[in-house]
C-alpha cells in the first residue's frame, strides 16, 4: 500500500503544474541559490494545502458558495503576476542582481493559490487505505522531493542557456505553461 501510494504521488502530484513549473521556471532565472527561498516557500504552502485537505478546512470552505469564485480569482491573479516576473525576468546572460527572486512568501502563495496542489492532494490522500497521519506523513515527503527535483532542473537549465533570445524564449515559454496548467485545472 506505501508503495502504491508514493507512485501515485509522483504521477498526480509531481506532473506539471503552476508550483512545479514555477519552481522549474524560478530555477531556470534565478539559478539554485537564489531559488531556495522560493522552494522553501512552496514546500510550506504545500505542506499547508495538504494539512487544509487532511483535516477536512478546505471541504467546508468550498461549501460557501460565494467563496469559491472569490478564491480562484484570486490564485488566477497571482498566478498571473508570477507567470508575469518569470516571463520578464533578466536573460541568464546577463544577471540582475537588483531583480529579486521570488521570495519564501511568494512561494506560500503560490502554494496556497495553486488549485491543481488541492485537487491533486485530494486525490492521492483519498485514494489511499493507509493510516491518516501515515499518509500525511508520506506526501510531506513526496512535496519536498518533487519540488527539489523540478528545482534542480531548472537550475540545470539555467547553465545551458545563456544566451539572452533563448532565455527569453525559455522565460516565456515556462510563463505560458504556468499559465495553460492553471487554466486547465481550474476548468
Amino acid at each position: 500500500m506505501l508503495l502504491s501510494l508514493i507512485v501515485a504521488c509522483l504521477v498526480v502530484m509531481g506532473s506539471p503544474g503552476p508550483s512545479t513549473i514555477s519552481v522549474t521556471a524560478v530555477g531556470a532565472a534565478f539559478g539554485l541559490r537564489r531559488s531556495l527561498g522560493y522552494l522553501s516557500g512552496l514546500i510550506a504552502g504545500t505542506v499547508a494545502v495538504l494539512l487544509a485537505v487532511a483535516t477536512g478546512v478546505v471541504a467546508l470552505l468550498l461549501a460557501v458558495p460565494r467563496l469559491t469564485p472569490v478564491l480562484l480569482a484570486a490564485s488566477a491573479a497571482y498566478i498571473l503576476y508570477l507567470a508575469y516576473r518569470i516571463a520578464t525576468a533578466s536573460p541568464l546572460s546577463k544577471p540582475d542582481a537588483a531583480a529579486a527572486a521570488p521570495s519564501f512568501a511568494g512561494g506560500v502563495l503560490l502554494a496556497i493559490a495553486n488549485p491543481k496542489a488541492y485537487v491533486a492532494i485530494a486525490a492521492v490522500f483519498a485514494g489511499s487505505a493507509l493510516e491518516p497521519a501515515l499518509k500525511t506523513a508520506v506526501l510531506a515527503v513526496m512535496i519536498v522531493l518533487i519540488h527539489l527535483v523540478w528545482l534542480l532542473a531548472g537550475a540545470a537549465f539555467s547553465r545551458i542557456f545563456h544566451d539572452p533570445l533563448w532565455s527569453r524564449r525559455v522565460n516565456i515559454a515556462f510563463a505560458a505553461a504556468l499559465v495553460a496548467t492553471t487554466a486547465y485545472a481550474v476548468l
